[in-house]
This record gives C-alpha cells, structure tokens and sequence, in this order.
C-alpha cells in the first residue's frame, strides 16, 4: 500500500527541524502525495514559535504544486488532565491538530490511570485530529478503554514510522495499538513525522509492522484518497 498524505511533518520553525515549508510541499509533490500536513511544535516545546507563527499560517496557499497543504499543529498534551499548549482561537484558525506527549514538555509519571485520563479527555476535544505517536512507553494508558472513545470521537490513530527508529521502546506498545485498532474498527493514519524533506512520505517501516499483524487496509484513512477527504470535509474546516 502507498499513502496518499503525509500529515505529520516539521519545518525549521519547529527549532530542530531542517527545511522551509516549501522544501517539504516540493517533497510531497516529488513523491506524488495528494496533501501534506505542516505541524509544527506547540509553543511549550523548547525553541518552537508562538501563537503569531500559527495564526499566519492562513497566508500559505491551500494547494502548493498539486499539493493540498494542511496547515496545523502538533500540540502538546501538558498535563495529565489533558490540556493543550495553544488556545482555542488559535486552533480554530488551523485545519489539522496532532496532539502528543513529549517528556520535554509532560513530566513522565508512569501511571496509566494518569494517562488514561489524558487521552480520554484529548478524545473530547473537538480541534485534535491525530492522536499522536502514542505508544510511548513512559505514557502508556488503556488501550482498550480508550481506543474506542478516539474511534467514537473522530480521531485518527497515529501510526508513526518516526517511532520505529528513535522511540524503539515502542515498537511492541504501537502493535498492540494497532491490534486493538483492527479489533474496534478504529481509523489510524500513517505518517512519517518527518524533520527533514527527505522523510516526507517515508513510512515504510510503520506500514510493515501493520502488514505483520494483516491489518485492514480500508483502516487506514490515508491510505485512499476518497476517505481522507471526506475526513477532511466531515471533521475540519479545510473545505471551509
């Protein structure tokens, strides 16, 4: 299978990324991708821009060489009662949230009721789009008690290729996210969280896990163009 997005990637306004946004769109259009996802950090994350560098973003052309470009945010969840690093208004001013757990801006406790709480309240939130690489071992919640509540709320499950080679540690914890995924039905999305043009569209190593384990293709929402649209036309105001 190809995916036809790639809706998870950083530029240099994130602090340790590498390349423009245009450098990322020309990557996406090289590798044919229909849409592609700018997301950068939230502001809590060290070096990442402000609320201005977000609320801008409308300036960026909704299709750049082919490309539909979703202009959005990778958000942090900052405590464990499931908050996010940016406003409302600021979110409502975007078309694509991605929102994770990052030890440099969420203290790791290891408790999984903690972590439960955050995710089932992340599931509320009617910005996040993405529920991002959250196999994390240090944030490690219950799967099957909130796996449906994403489901059930519109959120894509994040398959990130990125964690299969700096979150090694989560490798077994993204399988069994995606088993329960396959079990419950659940949409998960494919992307490269890409810090560099090059990575744009590389997911290969997340697809793989998911073809061990015979996941559905028809699961995965990036994964055709009709479904990945009509999610856009049903869950965000980027045909707005």
């Amino acid at each position: 299978m190809k995916i036809i997005a790639d809706t998870h990637c950083h530029t240099s306004a994130s602090g340790h990324a590498y390349c423009s946004v245009l450098e990322m769109v020309a990557a996406a259009a090289k590798k044919k991708l229909w849409a592609v996802g700018i997301t950068d950090h939230g502001r809590t994350t060290p070096n990442s821009p402000g609320d201005w560098y977000f609320e801008n973003l409308w300036v960026i052309p909704k299709i750049i060489d082919g490309v539909y470009v979703l202009k959005g945010m990778e958000a942090n969840i900052w405590d464990y009662d499931g908050n996010l690093d940016a406003s409302n208004l600021v979110f409502s001013r975007l078309n694509w949230i991605v929102a994770s757990m990052h030890p440099e801006t969420l203290k790791p406790i290891h408790d999984v009721d903690a972590c439960t709480n955050a995710w089932l309240n992340v599931a509320k939130n009617p910005f996040v789009n993405v529920i991002g690489h959250s196999g994390e071992e240090r944030y490690k919640y219950d799967y099957e008690k909130v796996i449906p509540e994403f489901a059930s709320n519109g959120k894509l499950v994040e398959i990130n290729n990125g964690s299969f080679r700096v979150r090694k540690g989560s490798i077994e914890n993204c399988k069994k996210i995606a088993l329960i995924c396959k079990k419950h039905g659940a949409y998960v999305i494919v992307n490269s969280d890409s810090h560099f043009s090059t990575q744009v569209g590389n997911v290969n190593l997340a697809l793989e896990m998911l073809k061990e384990i015979d996941f559905p293709d028809e699961l995965i929402i990036n994964g055709y163009k009709n479904k990945f649209e009509d999610y856009l036309k049903n869950h965000t105001n980027f045909f707005s």
